[in-house]
């Protein structure tokens, strides 16, 4: 089966190279390995010059503009090329790593129509790590070289002078209008709803005909056309509802020669076609269309609350040399004040030069730090006779730090947890008046369902940082948990559930305290702390101040 897998990714490679313009390009899936190796050696075949770029590649590397510092050195304007300057086949390393801002440039580049083809490396190490959709959709195939071994990895490319040959027949092969038709049914068929995939499906059918030394395109190439580009590109498994009986075939027409009339796209039954696709779905195909749904809704953030180098705003740094990118912005001062000592010596060795000669190496940048909002998740166990305690010390605490929210920039959440499960309390706020009108009333007894609790925590985290704030978890409990996942009573199963969901928080590399607030601290607080990864804080007596100010202590740096 990885045999097959390696042949029809060569297929693909070797459409490309025949119509690099109209396929665009390809994705090939796969993890750095010798297969992976071997078939990156054959991109050399691409009638077009390779050029490696990275993830945090410019837009002044990409497409050119102003040198500032050979400007300012020559005394008039000096304009560097980018690389996509001239028409070449650009392999993007780290594909899952580019940022939607990248992506937009490389698609508006492949969109121009200039002759780019563009290749990806993704190397995701599962389905919600890919390469940005917008770029996956502009190119043709998509190859997965994963479960490749390297004694399958052959080099069984055609020779260059076979692919000079299909070069030179693609232009006389044309799809007739039912190809056409069949190819947007198909699609619209697998739920592909974007134009693209026909338009690349006919583009690979005709150089597959090419490549076979064909004068026109058959049933066969058209069928392996759209098994290289849809199975990539699906959202649904279509349904063939196989026939009682297969419908007896109508002799073919003869023509007035007695010969028999061309062949038509009905000799091959839509059915099979599907089929053929179908087939090339991957197993877990429902699964990866999750995780690309996932990943679609989890916008990738640098998360509130830490620290992101920025250039634009933020929190002044200190300049550093750099070379300009488009990006960063130039500190005016602390580039004249590395350039000023060295002026007399450049004057003399440049007596015709400009007045000030600034050398590339003396340009400064401004450098910023911006911190983003951080979210403190309070998850209180509301359960037994001291729940009003805790729950009034929660209540406190909450509103001593809303009442600081503004100048740290923090968002304050609650959550209680008593009974058979948890509860939120307070949606994540920095609205002091809100969090009172919310927290007027709190009810308190019962079970303590301390995995239900951490659970709710986790999955307030988790949105936080969806919505690009840094979560940071305070929970004040003694950690006596008797109450299970699921609402099963027992301390062993509730034991063993806490320790489940404080791994899955711990994973996360959530920010945590453990506030043991029983009148006589056991062992069982230490305990979920460890599980958590975080600190833990004995307070048996704290009031409201001493919660908030441990909690803020503990979850700060």
């Amino acid at each position: 089966m990885s045999m097959d897998a390696w042949r029809r990714a060569l297929r693909a490679l070797s459409a490309l190279c025949v119509d690099p313009d109209g396929l665009k390009g390809l994705t090939i899936r796969a993890r750095p390995s010798p297969a992976r190796q071997v078939f990156e050696d054959q991109l050399t075949h691409i009638p077009l010059p390779l050029r490696r770029i990275h993830p945090d590649l410019s837009d002044t590397q990409l497409f050119g503009g102003v040198n500032v510092a050979a400007s300012l050195t020559e005394g008039h304007m000096v304009q560097d090329k980018g690389i996509a300057d001239r028409p070449c086949a650009l392999v993007l390393t780290m594909a899952e790593r580019a940022t939607s801002g990248l992506a937009a440039r490389l698609g508006l580049l492949l969109d121009r129509a200039l002759g780019h083809a563009l290749i990806l490396l993704d190397e995701g190490a599962d389905a919600e790590e890919a390469a940005h959709d917008s770029l996956t959709e502009r190119l043709a195939f998509h190859v997965d070289l994963s479960d490749i071994r390297w004694s399958e990895a052959k080099p069984l490319m055609p020779a260059p002078a076979d692919l000079d040959a299909a070069r030179a027949r693609l232009a006389g092969l044309r799809l007739t209008a039912d190809q056409h038709e069949t190819l947007v049914i198909l699609a619209a068929t697998f739920g592909i709803d974007s134009l693209r995939a026909p338009q690349l499906a006919a583009a690979a059918a005709r150089s597959l005909a090419a490549l076979d030394g064909e004068d026109a395109i058959t049933d066969a190439h058209l069928q392996e056309a759209a098994e290289l580009v849809y199975p990539a590109r699906a959202l649904r498994i279509p349904e063939v509802d196989a026939p009682d009986a297969a419908p007896e075939q109508p002799e073919a027409e003869q023509d007035n020669d007695g010969e028999a009339g061309e062949q038509t796209l009905t000799d091959i039954p839509q059915e099979m076609i599907i089929e053929a696709v179908r087939a090339m779905l991957p197993p877990d195909f429902l699964t990866r269309l999750e995780a690309r749904a996932r990943a679609k809704r989890a916008a990738s953030g640098s998360g509130a609350g830490l620290k992101r180098m920025a250039t634009r705003r933020g929190r002044p740094l200190p300049p550093r040399p750099g070379r300009l990118d488009g990006r960063a912005r130039i500190d005016v001062v602390a580039t004249l004040r590395t350039a000023a000592p060295w002026q007399v010596l450049r004057r003399q060795a440049r007596p015709d030069g400009p007045r000030l000669i600034i050398h590339p190496s003396d340009i400064r940048l401004k450098r910023y730090e911006d911190r983003s909002d951080r979210l403190v998740i309070f998850a209180v166990d509301a359960s037994g006779s001291a729940a009003m305690a805790r729950m009034a010390e929660a209540k406190g605490a909450v509103e001593c730090m809303l009442a600081q929210a503004y100048a740290k920039r923090d968002q304050v959440a609650l959550i209680g947890f008593r009974g058979d499960g948890a509860e939120v309390l307070l949606s994540p706020t920095r609205s002091l008046v809100q969090a009172k009108k919310q927290l007027s009333n709190l009810a308190g007894g019962g079970g303590t369902p301390l995995a239900s609790g951490l659970q709710a925590a986790l999955q307030m985290a988790e949105l936080g940082r969806v919505r690009g704030t840094s979560p940071a978890l305070a929970i004040l409990t003694d950690g006596r948990a008797n109450v299970g996942l699921h609402g099963t009573h027992g301390r062993a199963q509730a034991r063993e559930d806490a320790q489940a969901m404080s791994h899955a928080v711990a994973l996360q590399g959530l920010k945590s305290v453990v506030i043991d607030t029983a009148n006589r601290p056991g062992r069982e607080g230490a305990e979920l702390a460890g599980w958590l990864g975080g600190d833990y804080l004995p307070l048996p007596r704290a009031d409201a101040r001493k919660i908030s100010a441990a909690t803020d202590a503990a979850l700060t740096g």
